[in-house]
């Protein structure tokens, strides 16, 4: 398996591309660097919320580093396409906090201010 494919792809969005990320390639090792820079990035965040499927096993590693002293949500994904999934996210945790903070590892598109980019292509790479 690799990180990145060619082929005919549908993503969860919908969205259509002929080549994608495959998340699933990465190793343990990657998944924990991935994790360590995330941390160092957003700092303090008192819940984490990753968005199925790609988000939740980096929401799984995040969790030991909630922080109820703070109040800041972290949601998080692997691969930034629409960004519909990461925006439907926020409006339905809008009510739990004001401070709603967004992670993504691949970024296809520019990103929203409220998401940060580990790695990200620019415009309109879809």
């Amino acid at each position: 398996m690799n990180l990145f494919q060619m082929g005919n792809f549908t993503f969860h969005s919908g969205a259509k591309s002929h080549w994608k990320f495959d998340c699933d390639a990465l190793t343990a090792e990657d998944w924990e660097t991935i994790t360590d820079m995330i941390v160092q990035r957003v700092s303090y965040f008192s819940r984490v919320i990753g968005i199925p499927r790609g988000g939740t096993k980096l929401a799984e590693l995040l969790k030991p580093f909630e922080n109820s002293l703070v109040d800041r949500l972290l949601i998080i994904d692997d691969v930034y396409t629409t960004g519909a999934s990461m925006e439907k996210a926020k409006i339905e945790n809008t009510t739990l906090t004001n401070q709603i903070i967004g992670v993504v590892v691949f970024a296809r598109d520019q990103t929203p201010d409220w998401i940060l980019p580990i790695l990200t292509l620019g415009n309109n790479w879809r």
